[in-house]
């Protein structure tokens, strides 16, 4: 996008390139070329308005006045981003992250409600990725203390997965969903992990309750570092395997927090 903006900023000559002008301007393979090429002329922009109309959903670029700031400042900023719910959340001006293992212990979860209690208390938003474990854990927390959420999904509207923990959030009205991917594409592997540069892009820190060695919490505290985003991490016992994740990341600088005032004194 960086290479083809910089040759048409404008995108006034997007439909009349061929593949292989796009192979030439982009430096990408012919087969990746192609592939954009039938993309583009392939479903029609119609197409996927009707879809977003039909699951009540918006669609803003990094053009548009709207488009978070915080996340405009990231290195790799989603050119379109697509939601559902209440748009006004985008600018909800104290906006957290809370990320952490698919199977947290009473520990993490008990740790984790507790300090965003006192969060929630003082209107601040809580922004994570409809994951089993943590993630749900703080969007329902959120929830039941009258409070908004955002959830950034790993597909589109049409293939909401998991689509169990949807099935909680969409009784409440204070949610937004987010993607950058249209309506109807299916989630991957791989685009959970992108993803969380957005939970965190979105945010002014990140809290890490309960993570293993290797876990794609990990991989969003690393995004929120390289976008300047403070990281705060709960310890844990030495006997817990998901907290090898959160203590290896206060020893690497991470703030270490027991309650919310760790968090609070960082931004006021």
């Amino acid at each position: 996008m960086a290479r083809l903006l910089r040759y048409d900023p404008n995108l006034n000559f997007l439909y009349n390139l061929s593949a292989q002008e796009f192979s030439r301007i982009l430096l990408i393979s012919p087969k990746l070329s192609t592939f954009l090429f039938q993309h583009l002329h392939s479903p029609s922009l119609t197409i996927v308005q009707n879809d977003l109309q039909r699951n009540n959903a918006f669609f803003l670029t990094i053009w548009d006045d709207d488009y978070p700031d915080l996340l405009r400042e990231i290195p790799d900023p989603p050119f379109v981003l697509y939601g559902m719910g209440k748009r006004e959340l985008l600018h909800h001006p104290r906006k957290i992250a809370v990320v952490g293992t698919r199977k947290p212990s009473s520990y993490g979860i008990s740790g984790i409600q507790s300090i965003l209690a006192k969060l929630l208390q003082e209107d601040w938003l809580v922004v994570s990725g409809m994951a089993y474990g943590i993630d749900m854990v703080a969007h329902l927390t959120t929830l039941q203390y009258d409070r908004s959420t955002i959830a950034v999904l790993g597909g589109g509207f049409d293939h909401i997965y998991p689509e169990s923990n949807y099935k909680k959030l969409k009784t409440w009205n204070n949610v937004l969903l987010l993607s950058e991917y249209p309506p109807s594409w299916q989630p991957q592997r791989w685009r959970f992990p992108k993803r969380n540069r957005i939970v965190s892009g979105l945010s002014k820190g990140v809290i890490v309750a309960e993570a293993q060695s290797q876990s794609g919490s990990l991989i969003t505290a690393d995004c929120a570092l390289e976008q300047n985003r403070e990281v705060f991490a709960l310890p844990g016992p030495l006997s817990l395997k998901t907290a090898a994740g959160t203590n290896h990341l206060i020893q690497q600088g991470a703030k270490l927090v027991m309650n919310a005032h760790d968090i609070l004194e960082e931004f006021y």
